[in-house]
């Protein structure tokens, strides 16, 4: 496989566990309709920090890729999470205490 083909793979892959995630907070959601959505995705928050923390450890043999260190982990996913973020539609909201009226 061509590294073209592996980026397309993993971008594929990444787009799949992100629609996953919003689905099973939609799902969770529609079953538990008095639920406090905001305690409902700061637990799919956790379970994503978790599973990629856990996914980012560094090898037994470490390759060019690893972030050896817990600061290292940290910053890149805080990088990621803002990212992801500044990426979003929802980011902005009409209700923002920042949001110009003309």
């Amino acid at each position: 496989m061509q590294d073209d083909d592996i980026d397309e793979v993993n971008q594929d892959l990444f787009d799949e566990a992100a629609d996953a995630v919003v689905a099973l907070g939609n799902q969770l959601a529609d079953a538990n309709p008095d639920a406090d959505p905001w305690a409902l995705a700061d637990g799919l928050i956790a379970g994503a920090v978790h599973y990629w923390l856990y996914a980012h450890q560094p090898q037994d043999v470490p390759n060019e890729d690893d972030m050896l260190s817990a600061s290292e982990r940290i910053e890149e996913l805080a990088r990621q999470v803002m990212q992801s973020a500044e990426e979003s539609e929802y980011l902005h909201s009409p209700r923002d205490r920042d949001v110009g009226n003309a």
